[in-house]
């Protein structure tokens, strides 16, 4: 169910491309709060003006979705957009459904390209089930291989809008990453598709990329059982990749700091999405970490490998010079609200998978 109110815009706080963040009065609440709103689909907000909020996520306290979220400038409405090609229709079926052009339907100036492409001919993909191993994983890249072209896949198993990540915009910006696409229900990346699949084939045949990294928006949903959590699409994404005839490369999470024994070490999440879900092959890149937690890590990760009956091959990564590549971040690392100093090992693991795939790429540009 949703939680509707109505407030009045009294400040804007920061913005960035396709969203902007605002504090609104709602006299109902007798309250202020924080409220995003996707420019694109609504419109922006000005101070004054009254706005339409679902305040379901906020209300229940959870963190990424914690905004308000503006549904409607109902008395300024954003002019009709100018008449285009494109029929696809993402978030379907909900009042917010909106129409785009993907780049593999019949209007695409692409769709003969991709429908001839029906292999990724060994292109790097590095899959991931947290958003926040995102530039971790550039880092990694970039550590050894900056002139290669990264893009990013964002699946549609958390966060719809990828406007929502800052991160994204961060890293686009700093040229960090070269392009994105959203595919399935996501939409808002420099380049829609339908599917994973043909999200994947357009990196290769379309955009020119060297790596993909795949992974899904912020907001990744879990309920402490074996099964249900969004991250399980980390392994379906390297079905993909296998069927497609890319280089499947898993990013293992692992965390030193959480104090949930079932992601403390190598993540139940990388085991079962890496080990169960996954049934084509994939490199695991296992970074050198040091003392008896690293020890424990490689352990767990080289029985994840073992008990994959020969799909997945271990690949011991040194982590020199990733600490001071994950520091030159231009966008903040966090991930479940602890940082670098906090979860190093994090991070580190994300880098290594990052630059495990910038080393099966050819030689530089």
């Amino acid at each position: 169910m949703i939680h509707w109110r109505v407030g009045t815009v009294t400040a804007a706080v920061r913005a960035w491309p396709g969203a902007a963040e605002y504090d609104v009065e709602v006299p109902a609440d007798d309250t202020t709060v924080r409220a995003l709103a996707y420019t694109e689909v609504v419109g922006t907000p000005v101070v004054g003006d009254r706005v339409l909020l679902n305040v379901s996520a906020l209300r229940r306290g959870l963190g990424t979705g914690g905004f308000a979220l503006v549904v409607a400038i109902p008395d300024r409405l954003p002019i009709d957009p100018p008449p285009g090609d494109g029929h696809i229709v993402k978030a379907r079926y909900t009042p917010l459904q909106q129409m785009v052009l993907s780049v593999d339907e019949q209007d695409s100036p692409d769709h003969a390209t991709l429908a001839a492409a029906d292999s990724l001919d060994g292109l790097p993909v590095v899959s991931a089930d947290l958003h926040s191993a995102l530039p971790a994983i550039l880092a990694g890249i970039r550590a050894d291989r900056p002139d290669l072209k990264v893009a990013y896949v964002m699946t549609d198993d958390a966060a719809l809008p990828l406007a929502f990540s800052r991160a994204v915009a961060g890293l686009v910006e700093a040229r960090w990453l070269h392009t994105t696409v959203t595919v399935g229900q996501a939409f808002g990346g420099a380049h829609e598709a339908v599917t994973l699949h043909s999200g994947l084939l357009a990196c290769r045949h379309v955009l020119g990329a060297d790596i993909a990294i795949v992974a899904q928006g912020p907001g990744n949903a879990g309920t402490g059982t074996p099964w249900g959590f969004s991250g399980v699409s980390a392994g379906e994404a390297l079905n993909a990749v296998t069927t497609l005839g890319g280089r499947g490369v898993a990013c293992l999470r692992v965390s030193e700091a959480d104090e949930r024994p079932r992601h403390h070490g190598l993540s139940h999440h990388s085991v079962t999405a890496f080990g169960r879900v996954l049934l084509g092959r994939a490199d695991v890149p296992i970074p050198r970490l040091e003392g008896e937690f690293g020890e424990r890590v490689a352990r767990q990760a080289h029985e994840l490998c073992a008990g994959a009956s020969g799909t997945l091959t271990p690949h011991e990564i040194d982590i020199s010079r990733l600490g001071a590549a994950l520091e030159a971040s231009p966008v903040r690392l966090s991930t479940m609200g602890r940082g670098l100093n906090r979860d190093w090992s994090a991070f580190v693991s994300a880098a290594a998978a990052g630059r495990h795939a910038a080393s099966l790429v050819g030689g530089a540009r």
